[in-house]
Parts: C-alpha cells; sequence; structure tokens
C-alpha cells in the first residue's frame, strides 16, 4: 500500500497496521495477544470483562493511544495496558510486546493463591451446609 494514504504503512516484518488511526478495542486486544480469539476478546467486551479509561465497552470501541485498556482475566487477574500503537492484524509476542505499556499489579504470591479455597472439579452443587461454611469463611455471614 502506499505510505501516504491514510496513515497506514508497513512495517518490516510485513504486518499491515493503522498508525494514530483507531481501531476496534476486540481486535486490538486479540492482536496484542490478551485473547486467544476475536470471538473470545468481544466476548469479554460484551461480558464486561474489558473497560477502556474506566468504562466498560462494547467491542466496536475505537481505540487510540493513550487509551487505558483493563482486562479482567482469569482468577480476577487484573491486566492495565496504555495502548502505545493501534494494530489490527495479529503479531507475534515480541511485536505485542512493544504496543502497550504494562501498568498491571504483579500477581498474588503462589502461597496466596494456593490458600484459596477451591471445590473439587465434578464435586457437584455445594450443600446448604458447604455453602454456609464457604459464606462465613469469605466474611460473607448474614447472622
Amino acid at each position: 500500500m502506499a505510505a501516504g494514504l491514510g496513515g497506514v504503512g508497513d512495517d518490516p516484518a510485513g504486518t499491515t497496521y493503522a498508525r494514530g488511526m483507531g481501531v476496534r478495542v476486540d481486535v486490538w486486544t486479540w492482536s496484542v495477544r490478551l485473547f486467544p480469539s476475536r470471538t473470545k476478546a468481544a466476548a469479554a467486551c460484551r461480558g464486561g470483562h474489558v473497560k477502556v479509561n474506566g468504562d466498560a465497552v462494547q467491542p466496536s470501541k475505537n481505540l487510540v493511544p493513550g487509551d487505558r485498556v483493563q482486562v479482567t482475566g482469569a482468577l480476577g487477574r487484573i491486566r492495565i495496558l496504555e495502548v502505545v500503537e493501534t494494530i489490527n492484524t495479529r503479531v507475534g509476542a515480541p511485536v505485542a510486546a512493544t504496543c502497550y505499556i504494562d501498568h498491571s499489579p504483579p500477581p498474588p504470591p503462589k502461597e496466596i493463591q494456593a490458600s484459596q479455597p477451591r471445590r473439587e472439579r465434578g464435586a457437584g452443587r455445594p450443600t446448604k451446609r458447604e455453602r454456609r461454611e464457604t459464606d462465613r469463611l469469605m466474611g460473607r455471614d448474614r447472622r
């Protein structure tokens, strides 16, 4: 493509990206490898797990450099990323890392994650007694 058409350019790796132009939030989060598919990125946006500048957004929201994207992932892990470059094609991990600045808090230590109660997979629905014990443990005691 010609370099003078709307700010679109080619990098040496051969990926085409839009410089300084907006790109959809679901496309960008998929492109920088936060989600394994664009469908999952769009579902996360619709589910309220993706926020831009503090507001929950729909998948069609445009991102521009300088925006802050907050993604809540598995086990409640929060990633806070500042958009440096907008790209609309999936790129390798080293290139993707140059498209954002990571402001995420460090993950909790393994000891804390291991101490949180977990139900065995396939154990079924908790009984009323188990649910009350869990509520007491989590500080949600209603008494």
